[in-house]
């Protein structure tokens, strides 16, 4: 059997653009508020950049993750809250005789603050600054290509957000983060990559996270829409070589648009449904993805 890329994309949260509040939007909860959110996402791709050389395996045929995250946002000042969230993956091929995997991905919690927020006439701006940390859930392989549920080890980041909203419903926001990240532990004592390493520890490279979104909430704000556009790249790294498996300290680097939708309830106006999706257009060494979610938030009051 034919060798095959190594795919991991960034932490789920990052993927759900337009639910309630994710650690790259400007969304607060009040202090006192709690919002549980739960969230569905199917990815699939078809061909990959090995390298920079666009391809797809027979091997493979069409790649599947599935990805159920519960996550909640907590407002523990009102310009402070706290966020968690803990995905459950699953992976399978279309082709080929291996199997997939599932379980626990891994768990990320966030610090999101307000740092300043400016009024004026016509509307507001803002900037939030958001650290945060994660790891592992469960003991899955890193080195499983393409199936395994994550990159297998710590990730620190800090992201700024800033945000320029006007009174009567249009937003336009960009965002930026600098992931630091651990080694991860591969179940083999050798490996190659562009040079040999007798050791079972992998220095992964740092990354760089980054988006802009523009949208709007209409209908008394109970309805909101926007369009995304993001992109990831690896600090560091190397390319799959011809015909081999990816792994994990490969460089990655992809661009990708979507869209979101948000909807309140008249009836229930704490409860919301989200629809989001996206594409990759442009990548390397990662999997030309099309992602789709869809979930639920309920807001509650816990004090104050």
């Amino acid at each position: 059997m034919k060798k095959i890329i190594y795919i991991c994309f960034l932490a789920a949260c990052l993927s759900l653009q337009a639910s309630a509040q994710t650690p790259s939007d400007a969304i607060m909860m009040g202090k006192g508020q709690i919002c549980f959110g739960l969230f569905y996402t199917h990815d699939t791709w078809d061909e990959y950049w090995e390298g920079t050389l666009k391809r797809n395996n027979g091997n493979i045929g069409t790649l599947t993750r599935q990805t159920v995250m519960p996550m909640f946002s907590l407002g523990l000042l009102d310009r402070l809250n706290l966020l968690a969230a803990l995905p459950w993956v699953r992976t399978e091929a279309s082709a080929g005789q291996v199997k997939g995997a599932q379980g626990f991905q891994d768990w990320g919690v966030w610090l999101k603050g307000e740092a300043f927020k400016l009024d004026n006439e016509t509307g507001d701006l803002s900037l939030h600054a958001i650290a945060g940390f994660g790891g592992p859930a469960s003991n899955y392989l890193p080195d499983f290509a393409p199936f395994s549920l994550g990159l297998g080890c710590l990730d620190a980041s800090l992201r700024g957000v800033l945000q320029y909203k006007l009174d009567k419903g249009p937003y336009a926001r960009v965002t930026g983060a600098y992931h630091l990240r651990g080694n991860c532990i591969i179940e083999r004592d050798y490996y190659y990559t562009t040079q040999g390493y007798y050791t079972e520890e992998v220095d992964m490279p740092n990354a760089l996270t980054y988006g802009a979104t523009i949208g709007t909430w209409l209908f008394d704000d109970s309805f909101k829409i926007e369009a995304t556009y993001d992109g990831l790249k690896t600090l560091g790294g190397h390319d799959i070589r011809r015909q081999d498996a990816g792994f994990p300290s490969n460089r990655m680097i992809f661009t990708r648009v979507g869209g979101g939708l948000q909807y309140y309830f008249p009836f229930a106006p704490n409860l919301s449904v989200t629809a989001s999706g996206g594409y990759v257009l442009s990548g390397r060494n990662v999997g030309q993805s099309l992602m789709l979610t869809g979930g639920v938030t309920y807001v509650l009051g816990l004090w104050q």
